[in-house]
């Protein structure tokens, strides 16, 4: 595979970065439409996930330049490519910042918290669909050995040394599942927003969805340095697919007051207004 898409001098534009600025460009646009459809103001969705995505970078990004800090004394300019190295350690990090910087954010700005989280479940399912497509180019995440017609074999050392990719061995295109799975999730998410019953519905689909093809995946995933529970038949991600499917449940549940009223997509208050 490819994962470097070109050079600019000396410095190396990675395809997983490429890929992920992609997704997230699309996610950004996306969150717009479905703000408007579900009735939250678009520009305070804007600036809640440029507040996420920055808290999200900077918290990840600080994360592996203080586990790569030798490579980097040596090689100055690897930190601009290290800014788009995946690893799921990473992603957890991130994910884990870029949550509580939202959340903290709509708390701040008196936003309707169920509503905003169905605003953001079609785009983060699209931003993950890139993602794992900027994976598969880049050899992250890479899949178990096998002996199937669509295996992908590595070649360019820099998979070796970004993301510890084995070169030589055909392995399962795992991130390509994710791929489908992902613009599958994204494609249901976008059709099921009308028809949800309360808000947190699209949210809730989107932690099962998430979680499913989280769970399901790891099974193809090459488990080096993803940690191993229970004697090795579940990993880290496999747990942490366990949790979303069941919060994911939890959202799902009839709540009082959360039922949508016919023609009203949100019927919290709208505070746009009074935040100006």
């Amino acid at each position: 595979m490819y994962p470097v898409l070109f050079h600019i001098g000396r410095i190396l534009i990675p395809s997983y970065g490429a890929l992920a600025a992609l997704g997230v460009l699309l996610a950004l646009a996306l969150a717009q439409r479905t703000a408007r459809m579900i009735g939250v103001p678009a520009a305070q969705v804007w600036n809640l996930c440029v507040v996420s995505l920055f808290a999200a970078l900077l918290g990840s990004r600080l994360l592996l330049v203080f586990v790569n800090w030798k490579d980097i004394l040596h090689h100055p300019l690897w930190i601009l490519s290290l800014a788009m190295v995946h690893h799921p350690l990473l992603a957890a990090a991130g994910a884990v910042v870029g949550a509580l910087a939202a959340l903290l954010y709509a708390r701040w700005q008196r936003m309707p918290l169920a509503a905003t989280a169905d605003v953001l479940a079609p785009p983060l399912a699209l931003g993950l669909a890139f993602e794992q497509w900027g994976a598969l180019l880049a050899g992250a995440g890479y899949g178990l050995e096998t002996t199937v017609r669509w295996a992908v074999i590595y070649t360019d050392p820099l998979a070796a040394r970004w993301s510890g990719t084995p070169l030589g061995v055909p392995l399962h295109p795992v991130q390509a599942y994710a791929v489908l799975a992902y613009f599958t999730l994204t494609l249901w998410l976008v059709i099921w927003l009308p028809a949800r019953r309360q808000q947190g519905d699209l949210a809730g689909l989107w932690l099962l969805g998430t979680g499913v093809i989280l769970f399901i995946t790891e099974f193809w995933r090459d488990r080096e340095g993803r940690g191993s529970v229970l004697g090795g038949a579940l990993d880290g991600p496999q747990i942490a697919a366990i949790v979303l499917v069941l919060a994911g449940a939890l959202l799902l549940r009839e709540r009082k007051n959360a039922r949508l009223t016919p023609g009203a997509p949100a019927p919290e208050k709208n505070h746009e207004a009074a935040h100006g």
